[in-house]
């Protein structure tokens, strides 16, 4: 297991920690087998190096990486959740919601008050609170990301939305 200092969450043997470099060459894989079933978007290796700051991994009790997420800062008031990916084997298994519940945290951290995700997992997101928003409501992240999308102007994923601050009230 890796040393505390940089764990977010843990919960049973799992914990989700901040990536680190050596954790690349993982979620690489992770990624881009999602990606080769066209239900995520294929990260490079040099795009993983250059936004390692932005991921967070989980790590089973062996150590071995067996998800990976990324909060994305997207304006002054919203953050994307994106590449959250989880091993086949440990899908069902509420590591997803841990990386969304670590990077949830860390947006409200900063100070930002609303978090998105674009997905084809709408039930998953649905059921850690978040709520269907049309893509009109996302301007920023559209102009900011969307049109180097290979899928851009039809993409297909579902767009939806959690409000933070509102949770946070509730949770002090």
């Amino acid at each position: 297991m890796s040393s505390g200092n940089n764990v977010l969450c843990q919960e049973d043997t799992i914990i989700v920690r901040k990536a680190h470099i050596d954790d690349v060459p993982a979620m690489a894989e992770l990624i881009n087998s999602y990606g080769r079933q066209g239900i995520m978007l294929a990260r490079s290796r040099h795009q993983l190096y250059q936004f390692i700051r932005d991921f967070v991994v989980a790590e089973n009790e062996q150590g071995r990486i067996i998800g990976c997420g990324a909060l994305s800062i997207v304006w002054s008031d919203l953050c994307e959740i994106r590449s959250l990916a989880v091993q086949d084997g440990w899908l069902g298994k509420g590591v997803g919601g841990l990386m969304v519940r670590a990077l949830a945290r860390e947006a409200q951290q900063l100070g930002v008050s609303r978090v998105f995700a674009l997905t084809y997992r709408v039930g998953f997101f649905e059921h850690l609170g978040f709520h269907q928003v049309p893509h009109a409501e996302l301007p920023h992240k559209i102009w900011g990301d969307c049109l180097n999308c290979p899928k851009y102007p039809n993409c297909d994923e579902v767009a939806l939305m959690m409000q933070l601050d509102a949770e946070h009230k509730e949770n002090n």
